[in-house]
Parts: C-alpha cells; sequence; structure tokens
C-alpha cells in the first residue's frame, strides 16, 4: 500500500560554534557542511579587510565600522562583538530566512557572541571546539603565516581565556584529528536533528 502524505518541514537548527583562534573551527565546519545535507553557514557581518581567496557574502558581508556602527543602533544584530579591533555580527533577517526554510544553520561565533544569544534565551546547540594542547594551537597560528610573534602571543593569551568558558557549551570537540573531530561533529548534529521537539512537524505528516 502506499501512503500519501506531505513531509512537513521543520524550522531549522540553529548550531552555535566557538573555539580560540587557531582552533580549526572553520576547516571543521567547511567539512561538515560538505558532507552533511541541508546545512548552511551563517554568513556574518564584518569590519575587517576581506583576504586573499575571499568572497563577498560567501565568507562574510564587508562593511564600514560606520555601517556596523548603524545597524548596532537600529537593533540589526542577534549578536556582535569587537574582536581583535574588528567587529562581526549576525543579523537576524540572515537566520530568520534560512531557519524559516528549514536550513539547519551553523554560527561561527566567539564566547562573546555565544553569551548574548544565551541571554536573549535563543534556542541553539552550543558546541565548542577545543584545541588538544597550547603548545599545538600556537604552531598552528603560526604556520598560518600572517601573524606576528606579538599577535600571535595576545591571540594565544586570549585563547587561553576563551578556553575557560568551555563548561558553558552543550558539546565538546577535541581537533587532535581531523576526520575524527568532523565525525563528531557530524554526529551531535545528526542526534539534535533527531531530538523530538525538532522532529514534531515531521511526525504530524507521517501516515500513523
Amino acid at each position: 500500500m502506499t501512503n500519501n502524505f506531505t513531509r512537513r518541514s521543520r524550522k531549522g537548527i540553529l548550531f552555535v560554534i566557538s573555539a580560540p583562534s587557531g582552533g580549526g573551527k572553520s576547516t571543521l565546519v567547511k567539512r561538515v557542511i560538505g558532507s552533511l545535507p541541508n546545512m548552511q553557514l551563517s554568513v556574518s557581518h564584518t569590519t575587517r579587510s576581506i583576504r586573499q581567496g575571499e568572497e563577498e557574502g560567501r565568507d562574510y558581508y564587508f562593511v564600514s565600522k560606520d555601517t556596523f556602527k548603524g545597524m548596532i543602533e537600529r537593533g540589526e544584530f542577534l549578536e556582535w562583538a569587537d574582536v581583535f579591533g574588528n567587529y562581526y555580527g549576525t543579523s537576524y533577517k540572515s537566520i530568520e530566512t534560512a531557519t524559516a526554510a528549514g536550513k539547519d544553520l551553523i554560527l561561527d561565533i566567539d564566547i562573546q557572541g555565544a553569551d548574548q544569544l544565551r541571554k536573549k534565551g535563543c534556542e541553539c546547540s552550543y558546541i565548542f571546539v577545543l584545541p588538544p594542547s597550547i603548545s599545538l594551537l600556537m604552531a598552528r597560528l603560526e604556520a598560518r603565516g600572517t601573524n606576528s610573534q606579538d599577535d600571535i602571543k595576545t591571540r594565544i593569551g586570549k585563547a587561553r581565556e576563551e578556553i575557560s568558558h568551555y563548561k558553558d557549551y552543550d558539546y565538546i570537540v577535541v581537533n587532535d584529528r581531523l576526520e575524527e573531530a568532523a565525525g563528531s561533529l557530524e554526529s551531535i548534529i545528526v542526534a539534535e536533528r533527531a531530538r523530538l521537539k525538532n522532529m514534531t512537524e515531521e511526525i504530524r505528516g507521517l501516515d500513523l
């Protein structure tokens, strides 16, 4: 017998992923978005300069500080933060458009932004990516070749402070081996999608 039913689409889930600079978060996120269906990276606004290989609207929305401050004044950001002298923020509009279409969104934000979301009562899955050691974190920053030694020392100091907040998150992924870390992150996302509260609409559409 053929079941005739319409599978109802659910509202998208928000996955907040934080990590210290050099923690390998961006690489993990790209891997997961490329392997899991219906995943999308939330594109943030930033005041920092565009880097080689980046594209407007794909990696970030690059704006001036005056434009960013105007958006803050108009209350257009769900969260925003000042990171090493540059502003980064997630707009309400970008989140609402994607989640209403049933897209699961990854918010690549730091501990400041994650804390803002918690205080606003945002329903998210909070994931922290830990490096296996501070020494490896330093090696990764040095390997980039884009940061001075003073800048690296500043980032390591900030990383230590950020790592101390890992207990505020729902899940921890230790990024030691990329394949294993990516697998752990994918498992978290798949499990969250199967939680009862996220399956309600689909269950309603089943011929049961």
